[in-house]
């Protein structure tokens, strides 16, 4: 089942979307749904004011439930793009849930009518945290398996997010960066069209304030990371250069941090369908072994 949420994140009231795997439901006498006209409000006090909107969804219930489970894995997909352009992907959304998984996906704010503004992983970072936090708190969900991946952009929200989450029982399980950022500002001087809208956003060029480049840049807290990291990447990416994947590689490698690397030869940003599915297959595989 496909929802709308709004919940908080410091201050604002932001949304993203979550889809819940057959047999995992928001029924229980602690946790009210949501309809398509109205959305209802989430009764637990540690999930504050938390609002679940239920959505039609793209795919036919499954009929067979293999296995009814009390906690499920989650996958807290980290969407690309800025602003509205390259939002979240609910076909992505649905389909990772087919693999077994409650799937997490905030718009960051500003975005679908959320409050505040997108910042590409300035304070909008917090987002991705207050999701991890929500779903800690989700009964049906489990707190040990519960995982961050990274698309384009969305890379920069979920490594600092993982570097925030990195000690203790409810750690981040696992990380995958999919075609995903590692230095901005190598983003700046690669992307000569995104230019005016990062020096908009971050305030200036990196000669300017190299401060914000480097604060969003994954590659400057990868030392902080202490999950397992997947990089998957296309070797023809025209707009995450292939050379961030490889830098991302290497700088955990040395580092002593346990990493795989999947090359997708001659795949661009957004992969071909079949290589699309075979990456899929390929990031549960990986999520789901021991």
């Amino acid at each position: 089942m496909l929802y709308q949420v709004t919940y908080s994140s410091n201050e604002f009231r932001v949304k993203a979307y979550m889809c819940l795997p057959e047999g995992c439901m928001l029924t229980s006498s602690r946790i009210r749904l949501g309809t398509e006209d109205h959305a209802q409000l989430c009764s637990l006090d540690s999930l504050d004011q938390v609002e679940f909107q239920l959505l039609a969804s793209r795919y036919p219930p499954q009929q067979d439930i293999n296995s009814m489970q009390e906690q499920w894995p989650v996958l807290i997909y980290c969407r690309g793009g800025l602003g509205s352009y390259g939002g979240v992907k609910t076909a992505w959304v649905e389909q990772f849930t087919h693999k077994g998984y409650i799937v997490f996906a905030p718009s960051y704010r500003g975005n679908e009518g959320g409050e505040g503004r997108d910042e590409y992983g300035g304070h909008d970072i917090e987002d991705v945290r207050a999701a991890y936090r929500l779903m800690l708190e989700l009964p049906f969900a489990d707190p040990t398996r519960i995982s961050l991946m990274g698309f384009s952009r969305g890379a920069i929200n979920a490594v600092h997010t993982a570097t925030s989450f990195n000690e203790g029982p409810n750690r981040v399980h696992k990380l995958v960066l999919w075609s995903g950022v590692a230095d901005v500002e190598r983003t700046y001087h690669e992307r000569t069209d995104l230019r005016r809208t990062l020096k908009r956003v971050l305030g200036g060029s990196p000669r300017a304030v190299p401060e914000a480049y480097l604060a969003r840049s994954p590659l400057s807290v990868v030392s902080k990371l202490r999950c397992p990291v997947l990089i998957m990447h296309g070797t023809a990416d025209t707009q995450v250069n292939y050379s961030h994947g490889t830098r991302m590689y290497h700088w955990l490698k040395q580092r002593g941090i346990e990493v795989n690397f999947h090359a997708y030869g001659g795949q661009n940003h957004w992969f071909h369908e079949h290589f699309h599915l075979t990456a899929v297959d390929n990031m549960f595989d990986w999520l789901t072994a021991p």
